[in-house]
């Protein structure tokens, strides 16, 4: 270590860290090791899940900005991609008898509501003209010539907000977290 890493200024930062990775911990702990327990079926994949989880946070507590999002959004955007990284490794292994590797699991749908949650929070953050023109275009189905005449505006307007949208939906996923 040197001079720098030992001054009280470095300790007392790591004192800060680790009071706040505590806290957050106490506030979120329990549900991401349900969260992780339940994706993973497998407690003790949880529980290293759980604290993969807050290690690649204590890591990463600088990044954090709570302008961007909750702790709790953050932290399950962490989670998610640690069980991901699970996942894989544990694909990798020959798969266990009486499993069925094309069952979807209750893990399964609580992703699946993970990342709604996940999107529904990012499309909060957009304008409302980019919000929504890319729910009536995308989760609705509609033609832009249509959602134009509804708004009063020409089609290329729409076009260029729905460009506009996706691109800030993308930027505000990544910031929360999410895998590219």
């Amino acid at each position: 270590m040197t001079g720098a890493e030992t001054s009280p200024t470095a300790l007392r930062v790591v004192d800060d860290r680790e009071q706040w990775l505590r806290a957050a911990y106490n506030a979120h702990g329990a549900e991401i090791y349900r969260y992780a327990a339940r994706s993973l079926g497998d407690k003790g994949l949880a529980e290293e899940a759980t604290q993969d989880t807050f290690l690649r946070a204590w890591r990463a507590a600088d990044r954090f900005d709570d302008n961007l999002g909750s702790l709790r959004t953050w932290l399950f955007a962490i989670v998610r991609n640690v069980i991901i990284d699970k996942t894989r490794a544990r694909a990798i292994r020959p798969a266990v008898a009486g499993e069925d590797p094309d069952e979807p699991t209750i893990g399964d749908e609580l992703d699946k509501a993970l990342v709604a949650w996940q999107v529904e929070e990012a499309l909060r953050r957009l304008s409302d003209e980019h919000r929504r023109v890319l729910i009536e275009v995308h989760y609705r189905g509609r033609p832009y010539q249509e959602v134009a005449a509804e708004l009063g505006v020409p089609a290329g307007t729409v076009k260029s907000r729905v460009y506009y949208a996706l691109k800030a939906l993308r930027l505000t996923l990544d910031e929360m977290g999410w895998p590219a």
